[in-house]
């Protein structure tokens, strides 16, 4: 593994070693528009394994994407290597059906400390929910950026996400009533604690995720990537284009059902995916919305 072939994944031309907050905002954002979210493996019949060497060779080498304990493990990595002070944390994601965080921490995310000032970093949440800067560790602070805007809250015993979003407003009259629409204004997203994970925390995480028949992730094929106006995901068949107009208040959202043989050519030509095994699309109900 080396920085250099990270670097060129993402597109990145910046100082090596320079551990600003500037070089941290710009590998953030590069990282979330070159890199998907996407949980393809498991509806290919593979298994994600929490290996950083074979995560570098999936994510930067193979060219694919992957789901956050990838990114964000790859990402932390980077971090390290540049020369940042980087954490490791877990996080429990909200669930809407149940209007409560899940039973157990599910996400994994990185704070970052630059000149005594902390962050929060997080590549792989995907779709609307996807910040594409880091966020100051700073409660109740409103943080916009395109999607909307992100809200860190301490509640003492731990920190919570929440972000208000635009309008959404959907060009084909056949989705109107998709349930994949957020739309409720405000979302809490998931909570943490400042508590230190080391990659030992996850792999049992790893393994439930890929198990569980109750988990959305067997429930869902996902492939998200973030666009310099707003970001596309394919969910099962549905393709959807997201365009932000936050000087409107709305997120302009075109979808299409993409038929079972043209899904391979809407991986690679929109997400740059190259699959070696075939994809079996799925997208049973949950409680997932873009």
């Amino acid at each position: 593994m080396n920085l250099q072939e990270y670097f060129q994944r993402i597109g990145f031309h910046g100082a090596r070693y320079k551990a600003d907050l500037e070089t941290l905002k710009a590998i953030h954002k590069l990282h979330v528009m070159s890199i998907p979210f996407e949980n393809l493996s498991i509806h290919c019949g593979e298994w994600n394994i929490m290996d950083l060497e074979i995560i570098f060779n999936k994510l930067v080498r193979s060219k694919r994407g992957g789901w956050c304990l990838e990114n964000n493990y790859l990402f932390g990595w980077v971090l390290r290597e540049m020369g940042f002070s980087t954490t490791t944390l877990s996080s429990r994601v909200f669930n809407s059906v149940l209007d409560d965080f899940g039973p157990f921490d599910s996400h994994l995310i990185n704070k970052v400390i630059i000149d005594g000032e902390a962050f929060i970093a997080d590549v792989s949440f995907g779709v609307s929910c996807q910040m594409w800067e880091p966020l100051e560790l700073i409660s109740e602070k409103d943080q916009p950026q395109p999607a909307g805007v992100f809200r860190l809250i301490d509640k003492g015993t731990m920190w919570v996400l929440e972000k208000t979003f635009h309008k959404p407003k959907i060009l084909n009259p056949e989705f109107s009533g998709s349930s994949l629409v957020n739309r409720k204004e405000k979302k809490t997203i998931y909570r943490f604690t400042l508590e230190p994970r080391d990659v030992g925390y996850f792999l049992d995480v790893s393994d439930r995720l890929q198990k569980d028949p109750t988990c959305l992730f067997t429930n869902k094929s996902i492939c998200s990537l973030q666009t310099p106006s707003g970001f596309r995901v394919l969910m099962g068949w549905t393709f959807s284009e997201v365009t932000y107009k936050p000087e409107e208040g709305i997120e302009v959202i075109d979808m299409r059902d993409v038929p079972d043989d043209e899904i391979e050519t809407v991986l690679r030509e929109r997400f740059h995916v190259e699959l070696s095994s075939k994809l079996k699309p799925v997208n049973n109900k949950s409680f997932y919305t873009i």
